[in-house]
């Protein structure tokens, strides 16, 4: 399961404006809208596409990703934007994001590769090319940009952006934002720079505090990649245990080996709470379930842990903004 920072959902509903009810957006992927922003809390990928299509589904997003990329601000990166800023040249800073990106997702790859009129920074992200995936890789290139413009001493544009996926009705905001030509239906998603463009100074570049940076982000991404290994396996552990009704946290940790205080702990490193873990799954388990038709409804509000239909159904609709029926209707039709 693929994640993502919790800044990319706040930012595309900020971006949409008065048009959505923010509020139910930012609930529908598990973040409290009240809450300080903090880029360290995750939320599931595909949760976050689902959260791309119903904003499309209520407003126009031919720009939403353009718009949502130019709000995009370094200082909002945590760690990782502050080495962003302080590299020496913009091709040092990209060279951050490609080896450190996983501290923001878990479903992106970022790399630099020479090619014919300067370099690539090449998007990579594997799955079904749904529109919630398109219209994030859209705004993924944006951000690119925003970024790179906030370190550059001069005004900047790429020689060229390419998205793998075909374009929108319009493509004129997306040129006017990265004053360059825009080509949809390539083999790649990347953005085209000059090498002398990649070559000049930062304005902050600062080569001991970049370094001081990369110390502390390499130990920032030896603490991440432990942390898969711990979520996978208490996630399997909620799934089990939901048949019995909403799990207890100092359970599922006795079960992993683990004390409920340091449970909480690890959780928390890595930008989850068990609450959080424990909603994710059951929506997770209730689509699965949803797609297989032998499982009555009112089965899978019993494997989900609820006690009635009702309180699964009030649930699912709060998670997806549809009930669970109207849901494997839609499904099965796809």
């Amino acid at each position: 399961m693929g994640y993502v920072t919790s800044l990319f959902a706040r930012k595309v509903v900020a971006a949409a404006g008065g048009g959505i009810d923010a509020a139910a957006m930012l609930a529908s992927v598990g973040i409290a809208p009240e809450a300080p922003w903090d880029p360290g809390q995750m939320i599931p990928a595909e949760r976050y596409y689902d959260m791309l299509e119903r904003i499309a589904d209520q407003i126009d997003v031919t720009d939403l990703p353009v718009r949502t990329g130019a709000s995009m601000r370094l200082d909002e990166y945590g760690a990782l934007g502050l080495a962003f800023k302080a590299a020496t040249t913009l091709g040092a800073s990209y060279a951050r994001v490609e080896r450190y990106a996983r501290l923001w997702t878990s479903v992106v790859e970022y790399e630099l590769r020479p090619a014919t009129g300067g370099t690539l920074f090449i998007l990579h992200r594997a799955g079904e090319r749904r529109l919630g995936m398109r219209l994030s890789n859209e705004a993924t290139l944006a951000s690119a940009v925003s970024i790179a413009r906030q370190v550059c001493p001069v005004p900047l544009a790429p020689v060229e952006v390419l998205v793998r996926h075909p374009a929108p009705r319009s493509v004129a905001a997306h040129e006017a934002w990265f004053g360059c030509p825009v080509r949809f239906g390539a083999d790649l998603d990347a953005i085209l720079y000059d090498d002398e463009t990649l070559a000049r100074p930062n304005i902050l570049g600062d080569e001991g505090i970049s370094q001081y940076l990369a110390t502390h982000l390499d130990a920032e991404l030896s603490e991440l990649t432990r942390a898969p290994a711990l979520v996978t396996q208490a996630q399997a552990a909620i799934a089990q245990a939901l048949s019995e009704g909403t799990p207890k946290m100092a359970e599922i940790a006795r079960g992993l080996g683990l004390s409920a205080r340091s449970f909480h702990r690890r959780l928390s490193e890595h930008g989850l709470s068990f609450q959080g873990l424990t909603e994710e799954t059951r929506r997770d388990l209730a689509e699965g379930l949803l797609r297989d038709e032998s499982h009555s409804l009112a089965e899978i509000a019993f494997l989900t842990g609820f006690s009635e239909q009702s309180a699964f159904t009030r649930a699912f609709k709060r998670w997806m903004g549809t009930t669970p029926a109207a849901y494997r209707k839609d499904v099965s039709r796809r």
